[in-house]
């Protein structure tokens, strides 16, 4: 056991030793939260906890999977990725796990166990179906409006049946609820929000359920506590709550996902949820310098609503946090371009830089200038692989032929490619009363077999019938056939020698589809079956830090860029070199959080993390006017600049455009 020690120190010691009760751990900025979290069910199961009876629920497919390997060093079990399928700690996402549990439960809901996940695109596209059929005017009323508020309503666990409108919009937006809500059951799919949802409903309206999964995982850890929100909170309090073996870790002063409703009072007020909590302090950072901690401790220190803490570290002091006044943004984006270039020539690789920003149209200029200066760079956080037309097109084809029931996945390959089926055929097949919307073509088809269309609709049917029969054969054979079958490459190489610059690359779009495969080809060996559902459930519950990605491979091998991102987008990630570009009233804080005190102190934990993402080097960088969202703004300084010791920084400003000169004038 005296490795499952190593490494750690005392409060993490202290955490990972307490096996049972509540325990609540408030851990700092880099100080080893996830080392604490794993190290703790490697020490359960040491102790002779059954893996089986541990659930550790974590926020993205990427920690949950760092998690799982860190476990299998410590334990050092061999081929602990085979064993873990019989004995093992239960570790996911709360979406993921929340899917396990509805493909056993959903039956209870009048569900089929084999329902498809709607994404996004699949969610919106739906919500525009019940506003034509209810006549709703979508150019005064944008879908995206009901999706939204929608997806809130289903976080705070209130459905059509118990949801109560009190104007016009909100009687509105409860005759589209309730009808997506119909659309979605009739076609045996849930969205992502009915996954933790559902869940919730059935534990509470079957107490023998709940009571199977409490005594199922006796010990529940949650990750990045700070994070949950109302549905996650309430599923976590019924999972502890007949053993009260509950380990929270997370961060009060890191709580930045409002928007995504996440809700700091659970963290705050975890201790009222749990009268006997410990509560133990992580709070020595190993990541950044002292200069660098001092200003994150500075600056959070302002928050009311936190738990107080301490950072310390036995870092060195480090160089002194560089600001810097340009005269625009033209000016700051060429001084960030210049300062990596210099800082590249004494020894950094391009991809030790990050350029964080609170708003995505910051980067407009900083890209550009990357461009003048030959800087590869890459944004996170612009279309995702799952979002691009070719990948959204073959995985709707396995969608169809694993849930025959989902119209929307339907909709989207019934012409494509163009076979000269039309919206009017679409509606008969839609129409039928066939709730196999396979075998609604193939009876349409028979109706009219004849006809050129009649043929078109026979063909379309035999291609879907003959690929639904290699289901079990594999995931990436599957996806070869339908590319080959369906005539897709075909297709593609026809967009792209049509004038629409949009289908341009048909290389890149074939290599994005063979990318696809190397994914499918992991799903190839699960045992026990139900590899496709895996692979379209995995794909749902993609996040997007997941698939981040560090560049193209550079002359010796290496993937080195420069990573461009919103502060939102940094959070568990670090760099050696850190530029914060945007420092100024109205932008950071943002003006739509200056007069809500509750919103601005957000805004200063957002700030809070955007500095604890630098290890070595702190750049923060404001202007005196900026081009931006269609108007030029003259903007102060941000108060977060105000808020950080004057010992541990160094000004430095500019006079002229864009050759600018720099002075130091502290």
């Amino acid at each position: 056991m005296s490795d499952i020690f190593k490494n750690l120190n005392p409060k993490q010691v202290e955490a990972v030793k307490i096996i049972n009760g509540p325990v609540l751990v408030i851990s700092g900025p880099g100080s080893g939260k996830t080392r604490c979290l794993t190290h703790r069910v490697a020490y359960l199961i040491s102790s002779g906890i059954d893996p089986n009876d541990i659930l550790a629920v974590t926020f993205t497919n990427k920690a949950a999977d760092e998690i799982k390997e860190r476990i299998q060093q410590l334990l050092k079990i061999e081929n602990y990725k085979l064993k873990i399928q019989s004995a093992s700690p239960t570790i996911g996402t709360f979406h993921s796990i929340c899917l396990r549990i509805l493909r056993r439960e959903a039956p209870l809901l009048g569900y089929k166990s084999s329902f498809t996940v709607f994404d996004e695109d699949d969610r919106l596209s739906l919500i525009k179906k019940v506003m034509a059929r209810l006549e709703v005017d979508a150019k005064r009323y944008n879908p995206q409006i009901f999706v939204r508020r929608i997806s809130k309503l289903k976080t705070e666990l209130i459905y059509p049946e118990n949801y109560k409108p009190n104007d016009f919009f909100t009687r509105l937006l409860a005759k589209i609820y309730a009808a997506y809500q119909q659309d979605l059951r009739t076609a045996n799919a849930l969205d992502f929000d009915d996954l933790i949802a559902l869940t919730v409903r059935i534990f509470k309206n079957h107490p023998e359920v709940l009571d199977h999964y409490q005594d199922r995982w006796k010990y529940v850890l949650i990750d990045e506590y700070q994070d949950t929100s109302f549905d996650q909170y309430s599923l976590t309090k019924l999972l502890s709550q007949k053993y009260k073996n509950i380990f929270a870790i997370g961060d009060d002063a890191q709580s930045i996902y409002a928007f995504r409703e996440a809700d700091i009072r659970n963290i705050l007020n975890f201790q009222k949820d749990y009268p006997e909590t410990k509560v133990i302090f992580l709070e020595q950072n190993y990541r950044s310098t002292k200069n660098i901690l001092a200003a994150a401790q500075n600056i959070i220190s302002n928050n009311q609503n936190q738990v107080p803490k301490t950072l310390w570290t036995d870092n060195e002091k480090g160089e002194e946090i560089f600001i810097k006044e340009a005269l625009n943004e033209r000016a700051e984006a060429g001084f960030i371009a210049e300062k990596i270039s210099e800082f590249a020539g004494r020894g950094y690789d391009f991809n030790d830089f990050a350029v964080l920003y609170r708003t995505h149209a910051q980067s407009r200029a900083i890209e550009e200038f990357f461009i003048i200066h030959s800087l590869p760079y890459q944004i996170v956080g612009g279309i995702k692989f799952y979002e691009r037309k070719e990948i959204k097109d073959i995985l709707a084809y396995i969608k169809v032929l694993v849930n025959p029931s989902d119209m929307v996945s339907f909709e989207r390959i019934y012409n494509i490619p163009a076979r000269g089926l039309g919206k009017t055929v679409f509606e008969k097949i839609l129409n039928s009363g066939e709730k196999d919307l396979i075998e609604a073509v193939g009876t349409l088809a028979d109706k009219d077999e004849k006809s050129k269309q009649g043929q078109s609709l026979r063909k379309f049917y035999k291609t879907l019938r003959g690929l639904k029969k290699q289901i079990n054969a594999g995931i990436a054979s599957l996806i070869q056939n339908i590319i080959k079958t369906t005539g897709y490459e075909e297709y593609l190489k026809g967009l792209s020698a049509s004038k629409n610059d949009a289908y341009a690359n048909f290389e890149e779009r074939m290599e994005n589809l063979k990318e696809l495969l190397t994914v499918a080809k992991k799903y190839d060996n699960i045992e026990g079956g139900g590899g496709v559902e895996n692979f379209l459930a995995e794909i749902a519950l993609m996040q997007n830090t997941d698939t981040l990605k560090t560049g193209v491979k550079s002359q010796n091998g290496a993937n080195k860029k420069v990573t461009l991102m919103t502060i939102h987008s940094s959070k568990g990630l670090e760099f050696p070199v850190v530029f914060i570009a945007g420092m100024e009233e109205g932008l950071f804080p943002h003006s739509r959080s200056v007069l809500d005190p509750q919103e601005l102190e957000e805004e200063r934990r957002l700030c809070y993390v955007a500095v604890t993402r630098a290890k070595e080097k702190l750049i923060l960088s404001y202007a005196q006017r900026r081009n931006i969202f269609g108007s030029t703004q003259m903007n102060l300084p941000s108060r977060f600049i105000g808020e950080i010791p004057q010992n541990t920084i160094k000004y430095a400003a500019t006079g002229i455009d864009d050759d600018y000169e720099e002075k130091i004038y502290y």
